[in-house]
């Protein structure tokens, strides 16, 4: 069904949601946006399927997945959205949906993000939403030409831990900022079997453009667009065919200097963050514990406290002669689904991540990959 024959989408109950945490919001006789899912592995089962369920305005339609054992799980955890097995049949029943989205293996995500804007759906894209910039830069201009919301789920926008980074950077707690340091480090020795190990190009699998999407997005989020890339990307464990160790140094118009680890191969992790600023600084270990609540079983608005960091792991803002713990700020994953919803119920309302964002990103990881195949800074036009 082409875009100027599908019916508009379904209204929303309300205008838009009340909380940022997406824990009141829409509701009413028209009834939720109808929401199909596309992949129920790890990203659709435990992050996209749950927050979709919890956030007001939204409904799990439908799910693509073939797999017995995950359609079983399908029931269990979401016994009102139906089971369908390919995208295509999903994507022919375009009218009985408002929104798609996409959290299949990376290989996937462009052609399936096509389909799906040409059938005139709202579309969100897990991370990363293209191999290339120019194909989500293509991707970007089909939804702008047809007046369609594309979003990409850059969820760790809302890790606590970034959330208050980007505070006290913006309450000047910090001072001037010069360096941003930021880690996802793990200790997987052994690969683990998967399309995300595989050594074909076309799978985008390696931490690069894995954990490395997120860091790249948050330090662009932080301090704006980059002059300068250098990277240090390896295969490092026995039997790895694809990067599991990366670090990029970002120079960015602003002055500030970001460096950024992503590693499958840390004994021993740094810092999650360190900020340093001409009057503070501020360093911050352990994970956000969303991810780890969600694959728990853990759903926003239970009875465990969501987003909340344990005292233990606060950070620390100061001086080596002044410091002190600074509470870590709520995690928020429901927010961006949220945004989506209050997109959807007021057309031109902007989504949580903006799609041209994303394909920024992915221009500093082409950057990143060019410097460490030359040993040498890459500058961005």
């Amino acid at each position: 069904m082409s875009p100027s024959t599908r019916p508009p989408l379904r209204p929303s109950s309300a205008s838009s949601p009340s909380s940022a945490s997406g824990l009141s919001g829409p509701s009413g006789p028209a009834g939720p946006f109808r929401v199909g899912l596309i992949g129920y592995g790890l990203a659709g089962s435990a992050f996209h399927a749950p927050l979709i369920a919890t956030t007001p305005g939204l409904r799990l339609d439908a799910v693509v997945t073939a797999n017995p054992d995950r359609r079983a799980q399908l029931r269990r955890e979401h016994p009102g959205a139906r089971a369908v097995d390919t995208p295509e049949q999903l994507l022919a029943e375009a009218d009985t949906l408002d929104l798609v989205v996409i959290a299949s293996p990376n290989r996937t995500h462009v052609p399936l993000a096509r389909a799906a804007l040409a059938a005139g759906l709202a579309t969100v894209v897990d991370k990363p939403l293209a191999a290339t910039a120019a194909e989500a830069l293509d991707l970007c201009r089909l939804a702008e030409s047809q007046g369609t919301l594309l979003s990409v789920f850059q969820n760790r926008r809302w890790d606590g831990d970034f959330l208050t980074v980007q505070r006290l950077v913006r309450e000047g707690a910090l001072g001037r900022v010069h360096r941003f340091e930021s880690r996802f480090e793990r200790f997987r020795p052994k690969p683990k079997a998967g399309w995300r190990e595989l050594a074909d190009p076309a799978e985008v699998g390696g931490t690069l453009y894995d954990l490395g999407s997120h860091l790249v997005d948050q330090a662009l989020t932080l301090f704006g667009p980059v002059d300068t890339v250098y990277a240090e990307i390896d295969v490092r464990r026995d039997g790895a065919v694809v990067d599991d160790d990366a670090f990029l140094a970002l120079t960015h118009a602003s002055g500030v200097r970001s460096h950024l680890w992503t590693s499958a191969i840390t004994p021993l992790v740094g810092p999650r963050l360190r900020v340093l600023g001409d009057a503070a600084g501020y360093v911050k270990s352990g994970m956000d514990p969303q991810e780890g609540d969600l694959r728990a079983g853990h759903r926003p608005g239970g009875a465990h406290p969501w987003g909340a960091d344990q005292p233990a792991n606060y950070g620390t803002l100061g001086t080596d002669e002044s410091a002190s713990p600074v509470p870590t700020d709520p995690g928020d994953y429901p927010a961006y689904y949220a945004g989506i919803a209050a997109a959807l119920a007021a057309p031109g309302t902007p989504p949580p991540v903006d799609p041209r964002e994303a394909a920024a990103t992915l221009t500093v990881l082409e950057a990143a990959r060019a410097s460490a195949a030359t040993g040498t800074a890459v500058r961005l036009d």
